[in-house]
């Protein structure tokens, strides 16, 4: 190209009508790009004297940030906006896929793929989704209101007495209410895929715990709904005789025991025989297998049909105590009396026979760590709705509250019947009945079967239905090759898991006893309410950035003392059962751990490791570091442009700065200075210098460290910084430094071009940059600030601004702020859609903000009344001329000296058209933020990336008009790496 040879290009990129969702590929989702302004809307100032000889091609990849051509389907072409963010442009608010679950390769170059609009798929169909009452209230209801209560809860009340019945469901439904709120915790962290706790757990301690825990409460929820398909049928059998196939068996009791003495005497024990159970188990289990595979909109419409009669017969009963004793009633049955409440206070612990009849001479002796064992099943069942995770509307909702509410609903049930039971019959009555709550159920017992039979049977329906979408879960995470059988695609019913599960249900069924296996699956139940609890203890240990849960009753403390009461219930009822659950768990983790594919979680162990220093650098290597367990670690770049007071190393607002990017002053700063000239002579200054901002760091009380680099000039030293800081993955990733508002005042000609050199070094580097504007006037610690923290989010950036909003209002001075999110939309843009898109990415991030649709339409209206904005022309007129004059001296040196335009030492090409569009797009973007943002705290917006080959004087301009009056302003700018992320 020859001196001055300038020509204007545009670079045609494709476009489709229509919303501005544009559709990038025939099976995407369109996306919102932003872009610059239209000229027009404000008086033409042309820039003198930038045509410079005859036109020549350029090379448009000389032109990173060359105009842009849309290409509509009938052929007309429409400019493209914003111009100067190049192809960085997006407010692609639910395109960052990789928040979504879907990987998206990184580009090989910070440069490469900057031309990449990011975009989301077509929604994928999925099943009905359930709300809170039918998806997470009634499952859980159906699977802790069991068989207990109806024929055994009332034994234990006999035996254990008033007073340690209240304490053993008080002491059950505690451990069950706090790993509720647990559960509530982790489910409102972020969107949750299905899986239920295995989700949880696995996302929390990684996947070897995850998986092995997993598949312990698969099989768990497997083996239990064969428990309550044999309670059923067992309480059929026994209300119906006369429907059996096969000869009952009867146990003939000699010795009874009566006011706790032994007499003579004889009783027989009529049971089912063990083939009729096992056939109608068989039948039973299909049948409600056929439900199952009628997917979530049957099971949905179903499910009422179980419980609502469970709830009647429940009504029944309480009334039958009321009314008590009726007709033909037992003599044990005195009806509410003071006299049997005091009698029954106290615990009577003695021998029964395998039935629980007593007997001096029978093989079990119960106490109070037995009816642990037998009435902790009735509390379990808390995971039913978690179970159906994927089948919810809102998990963030549902879960906490539908489980929550479950749980206290049935520990108030049994808290008060305890008291109800222990006043209305004999010891003796509580013992020997079997159905107690059939005998008072009003008006006939027959209410009290049907209610028995429908609550076994809902509570199997609920396992069969969580069981194989838990496995399906399992299997989609490709942990494990061996269960790739079991895969489901989202919003499928998990039919083979659901096979799988029948079969292990029916095996259980047909063994007929399961004596052996139940206190096994309740450890297995345990085992998983240990690690809900041990996954919230950690994480709000840790207390990570991406750790934002919605509910707010919990704490680190609860969490431990859930998992605690877990490990000691499990050791309660059996110690050698514990044991073997325990082995089983270890084995499925040693296996997983050998053969199983590796799962990058963010789990909280790798934040634990980011906090123990030479450990985590040793466990968690180079690798980028997953948008769960980013902690910013800002580079603070000390020197200032221009002079500070007199021993001061570093701008005293800089350290205050540094501390609001750190959640909880956790987390590492760098502070780098800069001293100029030969490292040999200045070996000892430097020393010095550090040891001083060192001193400097604590006395701010901002953990970091200190750096002093001596280079022969500032750009050669930073770029050797942000090259070698740092280890491992304790490198800083955000650049922190001041904005050069004094550049053109003090005459500092040589900033421009540093300036621009640190912003390309950032970029090459893949370090974010965070440059502060108006840093003089940054609030202190105990300034407080109201009003509010806007977003101008512009360019994909990983989330990286949004993020320091949030780590803004954790800090006293900006925690009364309230957070606004400007999203510039095409003129034809639908504003509500786009408004209802935003605000459901900001809730499912757990970030509570106010979304503002600002059209081009609007934007434009508002420049031609030019009202608020004479102090913005004014300035934009001054950068025009500044530009033709600076441009005009460039010409006349190249011309004097025959030789190619330069700028900064090095060729430059200049485009008329892209500097005018350049200036007009941060012309009617700072108008933007002078119009709706004067008054707030403080401005966020994204940082342009500087052109390529432009001269660095007309990037400063275009800088200079983009924070034009506006007092105090952060310019982000992301390394193309998610920051924050949906999910737990």
């Amino acid at each position: 190209m020859e001196n001055g040879e300038i020509e204007s290009t545009d670079e045609e990129m494709p476009s489709q009508g229509g919303r501005q969702y544009r559709p990038v590929g025939s099976h995407d989702r369109a996306v919102i790009q932003m872009s610059s302004m239209e000229r027009g809307s404000v008086p033409e100032i042309p820039l003198k004297n930038l045509k410079v000889g005859p036109q020549a091609n350029i090379d448009p990849r000389m032109q990173e940030g060359s105009s842009e051509s849309h290409e509509a389907p009938n052929g007309s072409h429409k400019e493209s906006k914003l111009e100067l963010f190049g192809f960085d442009s997006l407010v692609n608010i639910l395109g960052l896929k990789s928040m979504t679950g879907e990987q998206i390769p990184a580009p090989s170059s910070p440069r490469d793929g900057e031309d990449v609009a990011i975009t989301i798929g077509h929604p994928k169909q999925s099943g009905p989704k359930l709300g809170t009452m039918m998806g997470v209230f009634v499952p859980c209801l159906q699977n802790i209101l069991g068989i207990i209560y109806y024929i055994r809860f009332s034994w234990i009340v006999g035996m254990a007495g008033i007073g340690e019945s209240l304490v053993l469901v008080s002491f059950c439904g505690a451990c069950t209410f706090l790993t509720g709120i647990s559960l509530s915790a982790i489910a409102t962290n972020g969107a949750m895929k299905g899986g239920g706790p295995y989700y949880l757990i696995g996302r929390a301690l990684g996947p070897e715990v995850g998986v092995s825990i997993g598949l312990c409460f698969f099989l768990g929820n497997a083996v239990a709904g064969a428990l309550y398909v044999l309670g059923a049928v067992e309480t059929f059998l026994d209300a119906v005789p006369s429907a059996g196939f096969f000869k009952e068996s009867v146990t003939v009791v000699n010795n009874t025991l009566v006011n706790g003495t032994a007499t003579a005497g004889t009783a027989t024990i009529s049971t089912p025989s063990l083939h009729d159970l096992q056939l109608y188990g068989v039948i039973v289990t299909i049948l409600l297998c056929f439900i199952v595979f009628g997917g979530v909109k049957i099971i949905n419409k179903v499910a009422p049909a179980f419980l609502i009669p469970v709830l009647f017969s429940l009504f029944c009963i309480f009334i039958g105590i009321f009314v008590a004793p009726r007709k033909n009633a037992s003599s044990g049955i005195t009806g509410l009396s003071i006299t049997t409440f005091k009698d029954n206070w106290a615990s009577d612990y003695q021998r029964t026979t395998n039935a629980g009849v007593p007997d001096p001479n029978g093989p079990i002796y119960w106490d109070f760590n037995a009816l642990v064992g037998l009435f902790f099943p009735a509390v379990t069942g808390i995971m039913a709705g978690s179970n159906r995770s994927a089948s919810l509307k809102d998990t963030q909702r549902s879960i906490p509250i539908g489980t929550l509410s479950a749980t206290l609903t049935t520990s108030f049930l049994y808290l008060i019947s305890v008291l109800l039971f222990g006043a209305l019959a004999t010891r003796e009555e509580l013992l020997t009945d079997r159905l107690l709550t059939a005998s008072v159920a009003w008006p006939v017992p027959a209410i009290i079967y049907v209610g028995i039979i429908l609550s076994t049977l809902g509570a199997a329906l609920q396992s069969l239905t969580g069981a194989p979408r838990l496995l399906a879960a399992i299997a989609n995470d490709d942990i494990l090759p061996v269960l790739k059988y079991f895969k489901v695609a989202e919003g499928g019913e998990p039919h083979l898991a659901t096979f799988f599960t029948a079969f292990i249900c029916i095996g259980c069924v047909v063994i007929g006893n399961l004596d052996l296996i139940t206190p096994t699956v309740t450890m297995f139940f345990l085992l998983c309410y240990a690690g809900v609890n041990l996954s919230c203890f950690l994480l709000d240990l840790l207390d990570a950035p991406s750790w934002r849960p919605r509910w707010k009753f919990h704490h680190w403390s609860l969490s431990l003392i859930g998992a605690l009461l877990c490990i000691v219930i499990m050791f309660l009822i059996s110690w050698s059962f514990t044991v073997v659950s325990l082995a089983l768990a270890s084995l499925i983790y040693y296996y997983v751990s050998i053969k199983g594919k590796a799962g990058d979680w963010g789990d909280g162990f790798k934040s634990a490791y980011f906090q123990l220093a030479l450990r985590s650098l040793r466990s968690l290597g180079a690798n980028q570091v997953h948008p769960k367990n980013w902690y910013p670690i800002p580079l603070i770049f000390c020197r200032p442009w221009g002079k500070l007071p007199e021993n001061v190393p570093c701008h005293p607002k800089l350290a205050d700065f540094a501390n609001c990017m750190k959640k909880k002053g956790r987390g590492m700063s760098i502070f780098v200075s800069i001293l100029d000239g030969d490292y040999h002579e200045l070996a000892e200054d430097a020393k010095s210098a550090c040891r001083q901002l060192s001193t400097y760091i604590d006395y701010k009380r901002c953990e970091g460290v200190a750096e002093i680099i001596v280079a022969p000039s500032m750009s050669d030293g930073f770029r050797g910084i942000v090259q070698t800081m740092g280890l491992g993955n304790l490198k800083p990733n955000i650049v922190v430094m001041r904005y050069p508002e004094i550049w053109r005042r003090e005459n500092l000609t040589q900033i421009p071009s540093t300036f621009v050199s640190i912003i390309n070094d950032c970029i090459i580097a893949n370090k974010a940059v965070v440059i502060v504007k108006g840093l003089d006037e940054w609030p202190g610690e105990y300034q407080r600030q109201y009003g509010t923290i806007d977003l101008y989010w512009i360019v994909k950036d990983g989330g990286l601004m949004l993020l320091l909003s949030q780590l803004l209002l954790t800090k006293e001075s900006f925690e009364s702020c309230k957070i606004q999110v400007f999203c510039i939309a095409e003129e034809d843009t639908e504003a509500e859609e786009l408004k209802a898109d935003v605000r459901k990415f900001l809730y499912d991030l757990r970030m509570q903000a106010e979304v503002i649709v600002v059209t081009m339409k609007s934007w434009e209206a508002h420049m031609e009344s030019g009202a608020q904005q004479d102090d913005s022309l004014e300035a934009f007129t001054s950068a025009q001329q500044r530009i033709s004059a600076y441009l005009a001296d460039m010409k006349e040196t190249a011309r004097r000296e025959g030789r190619p335009l330069m700028a900064d030492g090095k060729p430059v090409v200049v485009n008329e058209q892209q500097v005018e569009k350049f200036l007009y797009t941060t012309l009617k973007l700072n108008s933007t933020i002078l119009r709706y943002s004067r008054m707030a705290a403080v401005v966020l917006v994204s940082l342009p990336p500087p052109p390529l080959n432009h001269p660095a004087y007309f990037y400063m301009e275009y800088m200079d008009l983009l924070v034009e009056n506006v007092p105090r302003m952060l310019i982000v700018r992301g390394y193309r790496r998610d920051v924050v992320t949906l999910f737990t």
